[in-house]
């Protein structure tokens, strides 16, 4: 399985993007994690298969939405009320079976990555 995140990039505190995280092929859970320079990889949303089970990082809840699209094999963050301390690396990664979890070494497949950096 490959994943190729996008739609990172720069905004004003207050302001909104849109993560979203392509697969190559079939994907069972997805989960986004970030990473701060010098901070270990955070846990940041999680989706099962079917959208029915959905996981979020204190953090974040009640900002960021996870969801995804199984018949274009994608999964979006929608990041509303971004915060200076949302700045990171976005990660977008699937697990290598059906196992629905928040720990980053549960996920085997990565994606490159996509900067968002949130101005104050």
């Amino acid at each position: 399985v490959q994943l190729q995140a996008s739609g990172g990039g720069l905004v004003q505190a207050g302001g909104s993007l849109r993560l979203s995280c392509a697969a190559s092929g079939r994907t069972f859970s997805m989960g986004w994690f970030r990473q701060a320079p010098g901070k270990e990889r955070d846990f940041v949303a999680a989706i099962s298969s079917s959208g029915g089970k959905i996981s979020y990082a204190d953090s974040v809840k009640g900002r960021f939405t996870i969801s995804r699209d199984n018949a274009e094999n994608t999964v979006y963050l929608q990041m509303n009320s971004l915060k200076p301390e949302d700045t990171a690396v976005y990660y977008c990664a699937a697990p290598r079976s059906s196992l629905f979890s928040t720990a980053a070494d549960e996920y085997v497949f990565w994606g490159q990555g996509t900067q968002v950096t949130v101005s104050s």
